[in-house]
């Protein structure tokens, strides 16, 4: 077991971990943010995607030892008082999702995007947004969501 001590949406949180564990299992598994989801294992679909020092990662990829003194957030620290963030609330808007399993993802891909380019062109969205799959919506509303929200001013 190697002990590790990293922030997580605000909060220090340590453990002991398994070298072997990825960050994603230590997120849902170790701690209870049950947020962040596994799809692929692989980095294929994005459904796992947090923030690490404020990059956006895919969390099947890292291992939890390589968050060690990082700080992490995940979907769970968006909302603030019952409140959707505003970026949430665009999704919402937007019928921005059906099946919502790839949706904490795209949203942690998008607030990421929006960071680095607050008002982004469609182009820039749709190759933002390449590294997280949908099997339901066909991009459309996703794409409009994020543009809403870059429009409204949402920031991460």
């Amino acid at each position: 077991m190697t002990r590790i001590s990293l922030t997580v949406n605000g909060q220090r949180r340590e453990a002991d971990v398994e070298p072997r564990t990825l960050l994603v299992y230590f997120l849902r598994e170790h701690l209870g943010l049950t947020g962040t989801n596994v799809g692929c294992d692989t980095s294929t679909c994005g459904a796992c995607t947090v923030h690490l020092d404020g990059e956006s990662v895919k969390s099947c990829t890292l291992l939890a030892v390589q968050a060690d003194g990082r700080e992490v957030t995940t979907i769970e620290a968006l909302a603030r008082d019952g409140e959707l963030h505003p970026l949430q609330e665009a999704f919402r808007r937007n019928h921005a999702l059906q099946c919502g399993y790839c949706t904490p993802g795209m949203v942690m891909a998008a607030a990421s995007l929006l960071r680095e380019r607050p008002n982004p062109t469609e182009e820039e969205v749709r190759e933002g947004l390449e590294g997280n799959l949908c099997r339901c919506t066909g991009y459309q509303n996703i794409v409009k969501a994020v543009l809403d929200a870059a429009a409204s001013g949402a920031r991460v």
